[in-house]
């Protein structure tokens, strides 16, 4: 089994976010529909904002992408090797001291 597999990963932190929430929630906020009729509507009066569907807006935390290249036989310990390229590149910092395996792809 010769070859080598590119992995690529991202640090999971504790402050990490994810939330979706549908037009519905954000237009029911009294101080979101403040600042879109100030934002897109100013000097405009006796406006009514409303929404239609479920569209959803996700909000959650950018996050960097790292890569390295292993052999193929080494493909059972990728998380591992993840953590190790990490520690060695100075990657985990206060509250960010794991790993997620984003994608790997053969490359030989």
């Amino acid at each position: 089994m010769d070859g080598k597999i590119k992995v690529s990963y991202t640090l999971i932190c504790e402050k990490d976010t994810h939330k979706e929430l549908s037009i519905e929630e954000i237009v029911s906020n009294d101080k979101v529909v403040k600042l879109l009729k100030s934002e897109f509507a100013k000097g405009i009066r006796n406006l009514d904002i409303s929404s239609y569907g479920d569209a959803k807006i996700t909000l959650k935390t950018t996050k960097e992408l790292y890569s390295f290249v292993v052999d193929k036989q080494d493909f059972a310990d990728l998380v591992e090797l993840a953590e190790e390229d990490a520690r060695l590149n100075k990657r985990f910092k206060k509250g960010c001291q794991a790993v997620s395996i984003i994608d790997f792809v053969t490359i030989d």
